[in-house]
């Protein structure tokens, strides 16, 4: 067995939401490059600007300045490197189904770039086993290095929170492994000397990827409860948030809320330990029925809005309606499998004239991933049905009366808004 080489010099591949503010902090202890295929991604962080707004522009060009932090699309530029990070996305396709080839992809990146005692850390989300089973035997494949004998590996699963400054990523307890007791030693004092809070070291790989899916699908499964009780109470004409701070003054109560479920995480991840423990012969229901409880919401909230323009007089058709907000999560520019989309292709079995407002996404991507029309200025019509589906803090300082008809409907998905400015909130 070769011997691990120590001299820490850092590779980040993949410089999205994740990646990017991890190379950042990286730079401040060790020489640290990123790695990214989009040209258009490397030329603006390298000009000083994140336009995922995880990283700010006098941070990311502190680094740059005074750290060497630098980012490529050149393999050659990475070949020195021999701690490598692989932060890019695990998404699922169009029958929610893991998608692993960008992982795949990284993995041969890294192949034709590792060499004897580097080791790779793997942040992606991924179902118990990707790392050993997928990513290792490509990198073997690609490089002629043997796993465990020319190079090392580890998992330390991602836990950024778009779009959150309160838990950045220094602040964030990191899980930790490795593929040997020496290797997962070495990689938890490397991702030590950046963390605040320190981290949890797993004893094995296999850990590590279970503890992270877990993280998500909990938070989903709990989710999925509140939206289903939204439902019930809705129908009973009982206010869920009344029910919700109700039951929050007993000690043991998890305050959850009802709302959309979009994203890169919460909205993909189950779907990886649902398709992974059906090859075990084990039917997960209640994470299933989970996800389609919370896929449907936007759906819901949609027809919830026209039952009470129905009542209110207000004919649905060719009704004009404005959307707040189309990304996945406030205050961020994050479109990622946002949910509003379904609230607005719910609209347009009825309705064309809808206006979509977001100050923070932006427009031509919006256009390109789902084919529809967002402004990113403040629009100064009246309609006859406002629904906030986002609650962007600019939102929350708008005179939301200003965009009433005579008569109108305002249905608030957040639950943000005083209740007697709307008609209908989840």
């Amino acid at each position: 067995m070769n011997r691990i080489n120590t001299n820490t010099s850092i590779c980040v591949v993949g410089l999205g939401y994740v990646g990017l503010p991890l190379a950042r902090l990286f730079s401040t202890h060790f020489d640290t490059i990123g790695y990214d295929i989009n040209t258009h991604r490397v030329e603006e962080i390298m000009r000083g600007h994140d336009s995922t707004l995880e990283v700010s522009d006098e941070l990311l060009q502190e680094a740059i300045r005074y750290h060497g932090f630098r980012c490529t699309n050149s393999l050659d530029d990475i070949r020195n490197s021999n701690f490598y990070i692989v932060t890019v996305p695990t998404p699922v396709d169009d029958k929610n189904r893991p998608d692993l080839s960008p992982l795949q992809g990284a993995s041969e990146t890294i192949g034709k770039v590792i060499n004897q005692g580097d080791v790779v850390v793997y942040e992606s989300t991924v179902y118990p086993g990707v790392t050993e089973e997928v990513c290792l035997p490509i990198i073997e494949t690609v490089s002629g290095l043997k796993f465990n004998d020319d190079f090392y590996a580890g998992y330390s699963p991602e836990r950024i929170n778009p779009g959150d400054k309160l838990h950045t990523v220094e602040r964030i307890k990191k899980v930790t492994s490795g593929s040997t007791p020496q290797v997962a030693d070495y990689i938890d004092r490397v991702y030590n000397s950046v963390l605040v809070n320190g981290t949890h070291k797993a004893p094995s790989i296999k850990v590590a990827e279970a503890s992270k899916i877990i993280e998500n699908s909990q938070r989903d499964v709990n989710i999925a409860f509140m939206n289903e009780l939204a439902k019930i109470f809705n129908a009973m004409d009982i206010d869920t948030h009344d029910v919700i701070e109700a039951a929050s003054s007993k000690w043991n109560f998890m305050n959850f809320s009802p709302g959309l479920v979009g994203g890169h995480c919460i909205s993909v991840d189950p779907y990886y330990l649902i398709e992974k423990a059906q090859v075990f012969g084990v039917m997960p229901h209640l994470m299933s029925n989970a996800r389609r409880i919370n896929d449907g919401m936007g759906s819901y909230v949609a027809n919830q809005a026209i039952k009470l323009m129905n009542q209110k007089g207000i004919l649905i058709k060719d009704a004009s309606i404005l959307i707040l907000g189309i990304t996945f999560k406030e205050n961020c520019p994050d479109i990622r499998n946002t949910k509003v989309v379904d609230i607005v292709n719910s609209f347009k079995e009825y309705t064309n004239d809808i206006t979509i407002f977001d100050p923070y996404a932006n427009p031509e991507q919006v256009m390109r991933e789902y084919g529809i029309t967002v402004t990113q200025h403040c629009p100064e019509s009246q309609y006859d049905a406002v629904i906030l589906a986002v609650s962007h803090k600019e939102f929350l300082d708008m005179n939301i009366q200003s965009y009433a008809k005579t008569k109108s409907v305002f249905f608030d998905v957040k639950g943000v808004l005083p209740r007697h400015l709307v008609d209908g909130r989840l």
